[in-house]
Order: structure tokens, then sequence, then C-alpha cells
């Protein structure tokens, strides 16, 4: 980004861990940061808060709506909410709650606030995900897992998913870039409901576990200075191939397919996104 003017930047999952850090860092530079999360509480040290519950098709197609109303364009998405479930719990919307929280919030954001996104200088999508994951962790057959669910498949699958999405969307010719970026082990909230060993593991792991402000730094070097390239993707500051394996075009496309639809009856009658065949 030019730091010769601020710019407008939509943190998904801003309220805790490293959204909360790149956001907080976002604004004390001086951009205007629009965070959105489910606790107002949290939500309060931010200038532009929208409270929402991003599990739900309704909420992340308001907080569209709402983001569109208010700024003309949107120069960077940062893509970070997600909340580990040891049990597997459905939505209002009949998806599994990870489904639908690490992955259609994330497609439904990137698709939604992409018109605000071109019309930016140098726009781009920041995914906090898990990029380089095996494919076959995709459970097509049963997405939402309804049968056999548990939490780490679910976690592992939502970032394979989430590299589809990455594909599918630098795949259709837009200005904006999409970059997908694996954190590694870092002290965040670990938002989520854990069983006992569960939670024991994760306690380990915490004390191993880098700061969230350093991670921030990272991204902020990104956001900052976008790649080039219309998808590319990061395991920490390394940089790694974005062809082949969980970056399968074949793959993102049947992703799409299925993803257009589980979306179709929440969509108005003229459509808010382009179906799966268009260029």
């Amino acid at each position: 980004m030019n730091r010769s003017t601020s710019r407008t930047v939509v943190v998904q999952g801003g309220t805790d861990g490293i959204g909360r850090e790149v956001a907080r860092a976002l604004e004390a530079r001086g951009d205007r940061v629009v965070v959105l999360g489910r606790d107002p509480a949290r939500g309060a040290e931010f200038t532009h808060f929208l409270p929402a519950d991003l599990s739900l098709v309704a909420e992340n197609q308001r907080v569209v709506e709402e983001i569109e109303e208010r700024f003309d364009t949107v120069d960077a998405l940062v893509l970070c909410a997600r909340h580990y479930r040891t049990t597997r719990l459905t939505t209002r919307d009949g998806f599994e709650h990870n489904f639908a929280l690490f992955y259609l919030s994330r497609f439904l954001l990137s698709h939604g606030l992409l018109p605000a996104l071109e019309r930016a200088p140098t726009p781009v999508i920041l995914n906090v995900a898990g990029p380089g994951a095996p494919l076959d962790l995709v459970h097509w057959d049963d997405l939402q897992l309804a049968h056999g669910y548990e939490g780490q498949a679910a976690m592992f699958q939502g970032g394979v998913l989430n590299d589809l999405l990455g594909v599918d969307f630098a795949g259709r010719g837009h200005r904006t870039r999409y970059a997908l970026f694996h954190p590694g082990t870092t002290a965040t909230g670990f938002s989520g409901e854990y069983d006992r060993d569960t939670l024991a593991f994760l306690e380990r792991m915490k004390r191993q576990a880098k700061p969230a402000d350093l991670v921030a730094g990272w991204l902020l070097a990104l956001l900052d200075t976008p790649p080039a390239e219309p998808l590319s993707a990061f395991v920490e500051r390394r940089r790694i191939g974005v062809h082949g394996g969980a970056f399968d075009a074949a793959a993102a496309a049947r992703l799409r397919a299925l993803t257009d639809r589980l979306l179709s009856p929440f969509r108005d009658p003229a459509g808010t996104e382009p179906p799966a065949s268009a260029p």
C-alpha cells in the first residue's frame, strides 16, 4: 500500500488474536479499519466496528451492505475468524459451524466486497488460514462432516477449502490480489470449545507459540506490498508454490460449484455473485 494516504481495511475476526493485532497496528498508523466480530465490548476499542455472527449467511450479507454504504472503496480485506469445536454444531442456516465460519464467511466476504475492492488502487485479500495442506483432507462426499465429525478434521479441511477459494478467486481475472497465509503456531485467543484432552494439548502448544504482534508485522508487510501475482501463499515468511496439490484448479471449480449450490437459497432473485461457470 502507498503510505502517502490512509487506506480502508476490513478485518474479519479483528477482536482477538492475530486479527486484533493487525487491526490495532493499522489504526495506529492512520488507516481506516473496519473490524468485524461478535463481541461489542472487544470491538469498542476500534473506531469502526460492525458486530456480526459471521457463521450466518445473512450476517455476512448485511455487513457487506453496510460497508458498501459507508465506504466507496476497500483497499484490503483480512480474513482471520475461526472457532474450534470439539463437537459438531449446526448453524441456524443448517451448515456445520466450522464450515460456515472458516470457509463460507470468507467466500461471502471475498466476493461480496469485490466491487469495493476493485475500485481501490492496489486491492488485496489476505486470507489467514493454513495453505499447503494435502487435498485429500477434503471430504468431498461429506463436506460438513455429518458422519464422523472430529474437530481437527474440520479445521484442517477448512484450511484446504480456503486454498481452493483462493485458486477459484484468482482465476477469474480480478484486479484484486489474493494471498493465503499460514501463521504457524501463534499465541492467540484460541477461540473455541475444547474437550479436556484437546485443551491440555493446547496449553502445551501455547508455551511454544510466537506472539501475535510478531505475526501481525509480517501481515502488514504483505498488505503494504501485495504480491504481483493473482494468487500467492506463505507459510510464515516463506513463500510456497500455488500449483498442484491443494491448489488444484479442477478441485477449486468443483468446490465453487458445490458452494454456489449451497448458497443459492440465500441469494436474491437478481443474484449477488457470478455463477460457477463465469470467467
